[in-house]
């Protein structure tokens, strides 16, 4: 998670919401990368999506079976239907989205009738600092 929360610092400095993911199968970093959708004006640039983006480029597959994903706020339910797509082994994440959350909040995607893949899910890793970071954010949004 302190990975994670490296990326979401390094989105956070470039005026994205600060969300950072990063994917590891056989203790090994295979995807690390934060929120984009500003950068790159793509409204699916979310830090999972990006994460799985990557790790599948890196695994030349669309699976990522053996693979874990640590992400800063629960996936959205987009990320959600994304990660069960992936066949992604476990998710840890940090802060709780009861707005937008998909996984614990939401819709739950992962108990839908729709979903064939439900990972392990582990909500509220470092759940402050991931928190924080997010308050910080939006704080000084309502600021200007």
């Amino acid at each position: 998670m302190k990975l994670a929360l490296e990326q979401a610092q390094k989105a956070y400095d470039r005026d994205e919401v600060p969300v950072g993911a990063v994917i590891i199968k056989d203790g090994q970093v295979i995807a690390s990368t934060c929120n984009q959708v500003i950068k790159a004006n793509d409204p699916s640039a979310h830090a999972e999506m990006n994460a799985i983006r990557d790790a599948s480029r890196h695994l030349a597959s669309e699976f990522l079976v053996g693979c874990d994903l640590y992400v800063t706020l629960e996936p959205c339910p987009m990320c959600a239907f994304a990660i069960a797509l992936a066949r992604i082994d476990r998710v840890f994440f940090g802060a709780y989205d009861p707005k937008m959350g998909g996984v614990e909040s939401g819709p739950r995607i992962f108990n839908s009738s729709s979903c064939h893949h439900k990972p392990e899910v582990y909500g509220g890793l470092k759940e402050e600092e991931c928190g924080a970071l997010l308050k910080k954010f939006f704080a000084s949004k309502r600021e200007k």
